[in-house]
């Protein structure tokens, strides 16, 4: 954990633009102490919840992406401590760990070229090294009993979370992935395209869903995997739902939990799938802010439900220098998980068969 930069109360007060009448959550947030142990610390502490942010695009460069993430979690963190806290959302349920100290590994990806087959590797060690990071990280606060909020970052860190996860329960671990992209490609060294593919090949990931895959996005040759596979990796395209209107979103929500709900799972989300929101692969075409939000409290409310991680998002990319939109949306997702938590007191849910839905 001596990777992490904490948090202070300082730091938060900083980002907290305080009002008369108004409770902030970077006025009730947690902290760790200075000078304390952040497992102990952890392990004692109340506060359910740990926010812990990874501010890199290295996975993002190594996968020919466009850099721009690393900005995410300075954004999210602003719009976080400025959430109303009220009788719908409380900011003491988060403790605010800190991010991961990457400012070395960003120096040196600086000056490489992805283009260049040496420097791709290069790339690739770098992101093998900060998957290290990852997983001790998310491994310490799932095995105290906390549940992860990450933001990062690209979405190579998805490796590291389902490791750590899957290390920390003694078993490997199931996700959900809210994408239009499988992130599911070739063992060909790690970046921000194969996290699942390699989590699934080194046993951490048992059973992995796409959600709103994009047509256009797949290979065959992923298709091809799927198809073989399909006991263990599923996925339900946009196009299915959205264009065709061959299928229900709902419905698609449902059957998707069926499939994971058994073991403890991650949830994942690439911001990247929603129209318009500045990322490293902008798309004009997806799920709506709202349906997202939708899918993060539907899944969120379920006992199995590890982690939460949140990737993708640069806001240096949007059409004002570090867009606060990203932040924003950030926010909110983060709130509607705690508040689908809080609602069912994250009890075992009815899940409804899927025959039940054939007219």
């Amino acid at each position: 954990m001596d990777k992490i930069i904490p948090f202070t109360l300082t730091d938060l007060g900083k980002i907290t633009n305080q009002r008369n009448g108004e409770i902030k959550f970077g006025e009730k947030m947690i902290t760790v102490p200075k000078g304390v142990d952040a497992l102990e610390f952890l392990s004692s502490c109340e506060a359910k919840y740990v926010l812990f942010g990874i501010p890199e695009d290295i996975g993002i460069r190594a996968n020919y992406g466009r850099p721009g993430a690393a900005s995410a979690w300075n954004s999210a963190i602003k719009s976080i401590a400025n959430i109303q806290h009220n009788r719908f959302s409380k900011g003491n349920q988060i403790i605010v760990l800190g991010s991961l100290n990457v400012a070395h590994e960003m120096a040196e990806v600086e000056n490489l070229d992805f283009n260049d087959i040496d420097d791709r590797s290069k790339l690739s060690q770098l992101v093998e090294k900060i998957d290290k990071e990852v997983s001790h990280i998310i491994f310490n606060i799932v095995k105290l009993g906390k549940t992860p909020i990450i933001i990062g970052g690209g979405h190579n860190n998805a490796y590291g979370n389902i490791k750590g996860t899957a290390l920390a329960k003694g078993k490997p671990v199931n996700a959900i992935n809210f994408d239009a992209h499988s992130d599911f490609r070739i063992l060909e060294g790690r970046h921000s395209g194969n996290a699942f593919s390699y989590a699934f090949e080194e046993g951490f990931l048992k059973k992995y869903f796409v959600f709103g895959l994009h047509e256009n996005h797949v290979s065959k040759s992923v298709l091809d995997t799927f198809k073989k596979i399909e006991d263990r990796v599923r996925y339900v395209t946009y196009d299915s739902i959205k264009i065709r209107k061959e299928k229900e979103f709902e419905k698609e929500m449902t059957q998707a939990l069926e499939f994971i709900n058994q073991d403890p799972f991650g949830l994942e989300v690439d911001l990247g799938a929603i129209p318009n929101i500045a990322s490293s692969t902008m798309t004009l075409t997806g799920f709506s802010v709202e349906e997202l939000r939708q899918f993060v409290s539907y899944f969120g409310k379920f006992k199995n439900a590890t982690y939460l991680h949140l990737c993708e998002g640069a806001p240096d990319l949007g059409e004002l220098k570090n867009d606060h939109l990203v932040g924003k949306i950030i926010g909110h997702l983060i709130t509607d998980f705690i508040k689908s938590r809080n609602e069912s007191d994250v009890q075992h849910q009815t899940i409804v068969p899927s025959w039940m839905h054939q007219k």
